[in-house]
């Protein structure tokens, strides 16, 4: 048994839930300008609760786009679990029609220039990486949760 599965198993027991709820997976969170460590601190405290995924990331890596009610397993830069966040709400949308105040919910910038900044960069990067391209109607996955055991 990995420690991901014994922190879930623990989860499960403390909070009394359900032996059927299912683990959807472990993130890191890691963040251009941002270690990964001060990431996970924003998550745990409550700051961050909130990130952006551009769709093509999904559809590329043929993955399924998360929906409201699933648990992750957050895990830090050792593998470790530290928490286990439940998603709230999952809406996709065009980058140029993000918020600021969406944008304060990821808990990482002083300024929406800042965050807008950042997140070109991020999006430039992972296409690069993936073979798309950013443009101000990219649709991102916008995801929001709650920590709920740590």
């Amino acid at each position: 048994m990995t420690n991901l599965d014994e922190y879930w198993n623990e989860f499960i027991t403390k909070t009394n839930r359900s032996q059927n709820d299912r683990c959807s997976g472990d993130l890191f969170f890691d963040s251009k300008g941002n270690n990964q460590a001060s990431l996970t601190s924003l998550v745990l405290s409550g700051q961050k609760t909130a990130f952006f995924t551009p769709l093509a990331t999904y559809t590329i890596n043929q993955e399924p786009i998360p929906i409201s009610g699933e648990l992750y397993i957050v895990v830090d830069n050792n593998g470790e679990p530290v928490c286990v966040i439940e998603t709230q709400s999952v809406e996709i949308i065009p980058f140029e029609e993000i918020s600021w105040q969406m944008a304060k919910l990821e808990g990482e910038d002083n300024s929406f220039e800042e965050w807008k900044n950042k997140q070109i960069a991020i999006i430039s990067d992972e296409g690069d990486i993936l073979g798309f391209e950013f443009s101000p109607d990219i649709r991102m996955v916008f995801q929001t949760f709650n920590v709920i055991y740590k």
